[in-house]
């Protein structure tokens, strides 16, 4: 390898999850291609050379055992259904554990961040997983600052990320940290993902992550909110709406929803303001205003506290070319 390739290696195990090896790599392959000089080489690690077969029933070949490379500059750690079962492989763990050492940085996708923390490197830090590891996480690890709804999460040079295509946002975020969001941006446009999405963005919409309720009022309510959203929306509203008191309300929303109606409006109103940043070039007052959000300092402090970049931001990442 030239002195100027960086080494990656993927780490797998029997039953891992394929798209969290494939979106990466072919991240890196790409940054390689367009970047027009060998800027990485990436290769499949596991305990031991071979076929490794993966959940879905293909199988990936490691071209070498962990710790058989003398220079890594990243490691990164797939997950899948079968992470809970490779935790307890000692083999595995002291791996990953011993390269990482050598290792320039470490990530880990999905279920993987699971890897990681048994091998003793993720306490004291921040990180994430699968949203629905998330609890898991923090009740066997205790000493992990979990953060359970953000795509990925960089803590020094420790970068964890979310289920499945967050690993593809993970790797983008690496290669920019590498060689600069020009060509970030152009592995995204090569491989037609998002432009780079912020590590703060949540995993999942309001809708997604509530689902939807088994009472038909609530159902009924769900939609009214998408369709009346510079309406009134406070509690007393739509448990008008509902035709519930304020009080019956609240606690029936919270057990449908998992969580408050403030916050489920909020994330509601935040959805539709993304959608229309990305897709209209409307100023921001009119946005705002749209989505029931009609104070600037408000629209600004939810996409701060959810997203943790501003609207204007948002849009210079996320809109879509338009024909003139």
């Amino acid at each position: 390898m030239p002195n100027t390739t960086r080494l990656v290696q993927l780490v797998v195990f029997e039953g891992f999850q394929l798209l969290d090896l494939s979106g990466p790599a072919d991240v890196f392959h790409a940054a390689a291609l367009l970047g027009g000089e060998p800027l990485y080489e990436v290769e499949v690690v596991a305990t031991r050379r071979g076929p490794v077969r993966a959940m879905s029933g293909l199988e990936v070949n490691a071209a070498r055992a962990l710790g058989e490379a003398d220079a890594v500059d990243t490691l990164i750690v797939t997950g899948g259904l079968t992470s809970g079962a490779a935790t307890a492989d000692t083999v595995l763990r002291d791996g990953i554990r011993e390269t990482a050492s050598r290792a320039r940085r470490v990530g880990s996708v999905c279920s993987g961040t699971f890897l990681l923390a048994e091998a003793g490197l993720l306490d004291g830090r921040r990180a994430t997983t699968h949203w629905a590891g998330s609890s898991g996480l923090i009740e066997r690890y205790p000493g992990i600052l979990v953060e359970p709804d953000r795509i990925y999460v960089r803590d020094g040079d420790i970068w964890t990320s979310a289920g499945v295509t967050a690993g593809i946002d993970l790797a983008i975020a690496m290669v920019a940290d590498d060689h600069g969001a020009d060509l970030a941006r152009e592995v995204s446009r090569w491989l037609v993902v998002y432009l780079h999405r912020p590590g703060g963005q949540s995993q999942f919409s309001a809708p997604i992550a509530a689902g939807p309720p088994r009472r038909e009022p609530l159902r009924a309510l769900q939609v009214w909110i998408e369709e009346n959203l510079a309406a009134d929306l406070t509690l007393e509203a739509l448990a008008k709406q509902a035709d519930m008191s304020t009080r019956n309300f609240s606690r029936v929303f919270a057990a449908e929803f998992g969580t408050t109606p403030a916050r489920y409006v909020e994330l509601v109103r935040l959805a539709a303001a993304r959608r229309l940043l990305e897709t209209t070039d409307y100023p921001l007052h009119r946005v705002g205003t749209t989505v029931g959000l009609p104070r600037p300092e408000t629209l600004y402090r939810t996409f701060q506290r959810q997203l943790g970049i501003s609207p204007g931001e948002y849009r210079g990442r996320f809109a879509r070319p338009r024909s003139s």
